[in-house]
């Protein structure tokens, strides 16, 4: 089985691929298929987040490259940028992880979430669609949260 150690900082190219929903990109443990239908390990530095993208190498030298996968996401759309501002944070008081952009925020399908957005005025949508949120304030682009 191959074993995926580490995170590489270039962008090698990739002799195979990893589609992984989110849920599964936090988690430094995991058994995995790789997109050829190889079995895999996880076996990562821990607090790591797996953004689409990244390369992960094995001690063999195997590069594989990181996918998000589409999976059920709710997405409140509006054009007020202010109130788009109170969504997020009204989303952000509640600790979920939040994907955002000028014109809409996505999040982990939740039917409460999905009302309160109503409620705010945004207009809500369920999808299936690649999520991809901040990594956070005090993480650069890749890097793990520090305990």
């Amino acid at each position: 089985m191959l074993i995926l150690t580490h995170r590489l900082e270039t962008a090698a190219a990739a002799d195979d691929r990893v589609t992984l929903p989110y849920e599964a990109r936090i988690r430094s443990r995991l058994r995995v298929r790789l997109d050829s239908g190889r079995e895999a390990a996880l076996q990562l530095e821990r607090g790591l987040v797996l953004r689409h993208g990244d390369r992960l190498g094995a001690r063999c030298g195997t590069v594989v490259e990181v996918r998000a996968a589409v999976e059920r996401v709710s997405t409140g759309h509006t054009s007020d940028r202010l109130l788009l501002a109170r969504a997020c944070y009204h989303l952000g008081n509640r600790h979920v992880p939040l994907q955002v952009t000028a014109a809409w925020v996505r999040y982990q399908h939740d039917h409460v979430l999905d009302a309160m957005l109503d409620r705010l005025g945004l207009v809500v949508l369920q999808e299936m669609a690649p999520f991809q949120p901040e990594a956070g304030a005090y993480a650069g682009p890749g890097v793990a949260h520090a305990h």
